[in-house]
């Protein structure tokens, strides 16, 4: 495959700045897969997973909220949280999972049940990928 440049940027940093093959990403109404000579695109990223292909291999992080803008030389990703699977916290991830639980049982209205459900969502998805290191 043709390798493109990736960005992957977060508010705390810049995540990944380089040549990739292929990147999957979750948006909010599917995955889709981005190669070398994609059209333009632009599309909201929800809670998921993303792959991204460097060197025939793959890579997976768990990502929530942002955007994917594809162009002719460049594929960004702004995201608000980005975590690769081999660096997530998995203990950490549990707890914040319990919390958000834990939340979603005492929540007194619709916002308190949103705001915990988001929580709980954005746990399992960080447990769910970290399942996934060799």
């Amino acid at each position: 495959m043709t390798p493109f440049k990736l960005q992957i940027i977060t508010p705390e940093k810049t995540v990944f700045d380089g040549d990739i093959e292929q990147v999957i990403v979750r948006t909010t109404v599917g995955d889709v897969g981005i190669l070398k000579g994609h059209e333009p695109y632009c599309a909201a990223i929800g809670i998921g997973q993303m792959r991204v292909m460097v060197n025939g291999e793959f890579r997976r992080a768990a990502t929530s909220g942002g955007i994917i803008k594809v162009s002719k030389d460049l594929t960004t990703i702004l995201v608000q949280t980005c975590e690769w699977a081999d660096e997530i916290d998995v203990t950490r991830a549990n707890a914040a999972k319990e919390a958000a639980e834990e939340r979603k049982r005492a929540a007194n209205d619709a916002k308190e049940l949103a705001l915990a459900e988001a929580k709980l969502a954005r746990a399992l998805n960080r447990i769910d990928t970290a399942s996934f290191i060799k």
